[in-house]
């Protein structure tokens, strides 16, 4: 049973104007912050997790959920103004509710959000509503039950549709779904995936396949382009609308289905970098700030926090955000190998 000590808390519309984010050497505003509470997960989608040879952490060196709140207080001091929480698996997490709850009464935090599986929001979708919790990213790689077998080890997808269902009657919106797509496991389904976006106020949004760690040759071997898929869905649908002024929202081009009440994305981390318009930094379930996503280069903020305290934090984050580098190298075939996308959190 995860554990849910309510804490009072102001709400997130009536905080107060937060600093000024910082800003890296290459001119980009850093204010977005993605903690993982986990490195377990309930799936082994095979891009993301190997079945034999992975250690996961001991609980000893998961961070605490009061070294959490200290990290997230201090960054948020610093001029962050989004958290997502992310995994492995965030819902594994036993005193989840409480974090949630200790990073939602942040004076100055503009969004609290998660990514998750969503095979467990159909109990967990409202109280994390009620704990704070702003919106939420579920991953979906596919609608068919044979693919979903084969890509994700799983499938029972009834489970992760009821709760995506759940998360929406909780307010937990806009719901974002996101695909992660392989050659011969669930390229041809793309358009089947879109289709949700059709009656359904959902943004289903298809991601390249990067790679990371032990798995990182499946992500080479089986890699689909976006304007791949992209041409799939049209090829069903007609031509997308785009949206935005095709300017990217967040990682994403957005479009839309004509007529369709929800949206499409298109995030393209290997065939269009956005390393441009970064804005993040990601804290590993150990306490690690990672500076990039696809590179391997990693400071020790638990490790500051237990030896320095809060205030020992402001400098090492701003040393971080200066440190920051311009992008990755996948074009040079240099990919991270330290960790795998469970063990960071993408």
């Amino acid at each position: 049973m995860l554990e849910c000590p309510m804490i009072s808390r102001p709400p997130l519309t009536t905080l107060p104007v937060r600093r000024r984010a910082l800003v890296d050497r290459w001119g980009r505003r850093i204010d977005y912050l993605r903690i993982s509470l986990i490195d377990h997960c309930n799936l082994r989608c095979v891009y993301c997790m190997p079945l034999k040879g992975l250690r996961f952490l001991p609980r000893t060196e998961l961070m605490t959920a009061s070294e959490i709140e200290q990290i997230a207080r201090a960054a948020v001091g610093v001029g962050f103004s989004k958290i997502r929480l992310t995994g492995g698996e965030p819902t594994l997490r036993p005193d989840l509710l409480e974090i949630v709850e200790r990073l939602a009464r942040i004076d100055g935090l503009e969004t609290l959000a998660m990514t998750t599986n969503g095979l467990m929001l159909d109990e967990l979708a409202a109280p994390l509503k009620a704990a704070g919790l702003t919106r939420l990213n579920i991953h979906l790689d596919t609608v068919n039950r044979g693919s979903l077998e084969a890509l994700m080890l799983w499938n029972d997808r009834d489970a992760v549709m009821r709760g995506i269902h759940a998360a929406e009657a909780a307010g937990l919106t806009p719901i974002k779904l996101n695909a992660v797509v392989l050659r011969g496991y669930n390229d041809e389904e793309v358009a089947d995936l879109a289709a949700l976006s059709i009656e359904n106020a959902w943004h289903v949004r298809f991601i390249e396949a990067m790679p990371l760690g032990s798995q990182a040759n499946i992500a080479i071997r089986h890699y689909v382009p976006n304007r791949e898929s992209q041409t799939r869905i049209e090829a069903r649908f007609g031509p997308l609308e785009a949206l935005h002024d095709g300017e990217l929202v967040g990682e994403a081009r957005m479009f839309r289905i004509a007529g369709a009440v929800g949206q499409i994305g298109f995030i393209n981390p290997v065939s269009e970098p956005y390393c441009d318009d970064c804005n993040r930094l990601r804290m590993t379930a150990d306490g690690k700030i990672r500076l990039c996503l696809l590179t391997d280069h990693e400071m020790d903020f638990r490790k500051a926090l237990q030896e320095g305290g809060p205030e020992a934090l402001h400098a090492l984050f701003e040393r971080a955000v200066a440190d920051k580098p311009v992008g990755h190298q996948l074009r040079a075939g240099i990919y991270p190998e330290v960790r795998g996308m469970s063990q960071i959190g993408g």
